[in-house]
């Protein structure tokens, strides 16, 4: 789910068009180095309570599981809940997954250590009111891991010029800068530990195959031109010596 691509705050966009993004050359590149990102910025996850909001399905969940997190997931669209159960039953994995919305979410407070939020955001006029969801369901010393998708690179453009064509899933979009995402998580009490980008290339299977071995290095220095763009933030206070206590 993490591809730029698809987007899995779109209840309307089914598995399919994940599997088509993820069969393509420039597919499988983008969403190996968008993955390889948001899994370094959560860190450890072993015997962690883990989030993934927006999960489609169930690709970052899965991942999270093969890292030894326990994983819940959780999406808008029943067809994306349905198709991230076959993928954890054909696996064998054991993920806990329901269908709800960011706005509101099914879990008591402090239930998780981290949450992982991708390409959630930018189907949302308002984002303010997940930002504090998110924070309630974080425990104390607990870790927001959010991707979106850059405002200011080529992706973008290519996303404006298909929404003034007629397209509802890109005219609907919000495309948010590095200091959107830090403002986000400020206002909801969290304290931003890393803001990095990626996929600096245009979208292109050429150009990413040529230019993916550099991406995450120009990622360290700048977020400009990044067609996706992730922030780590803390929750004040200190993690429970326990992880695992309360987390199913």
């Amino acid at each position: 789910m993490t591809s730029s691509e698809p987007v899995c705050a779109c209840p309307e966009l089914g598995p399919d068009a994940y599997a088509r993004w993820r069969a393509s050359e420039l597919g499988a590149i983008t969403e190996r180095l968008e993955r390889r990102l948001i899994l370094e910025l959560a860190g450890d996850v072993a015997g962690r309570a883990v989030l993934d909001l927006g999960c489609g399905d169930g690709e970052l969940a899965l991942a999270l599981v093969k890292r030894g997190a326990l994983a819940t997931g959780i999406d808008a669209s029943p067809a994306m809940i349905d198709a991230a159960r076959r993928r954890a039953m054909q696996q064998g994995a054991e993920v806990a997954l329901q269908v709800a919305t960011a706005e509101h979410l099914p879990f008591p407070a402090e239930r998780f250590d981290i949450v992982t939020a991708i390409t959630v955001l930018c189907f949302i006029d308002d984002p303010a009111p997940v930002l504090r969801e998110i924070s309630r369901v974080l425990r104390p010393g607990g870790r927001l891991v959010i991707g979106e998708l850059g405002k200011w690179s080529p992706w973008a453009a290519t996303r404006r010029m298909r929404a003034w064509f007629g397209s509802a899933l890109w005219r609907r979009a919000r495309f948010r800068t590095a200091d959107d995402l830090r403002d986000l998580a400020a206002q909801a009490g969290l304290v931003v530990e890393s803001l990095r980008g990626a996929i600096y290339y245009p979208r292109c299977a050429a150009a990413a195959r040529w230019l993916s071995p550099y991406d995450s290095l120009w990622g360290r220095f700048t977020t400009l031109g990044a067609g996706f763009v992730a922030l780590s933030a803390a929750k004040p206070g200190s993690r429970r010596d326990d992880p695992r206590a309360g987390c199913r």
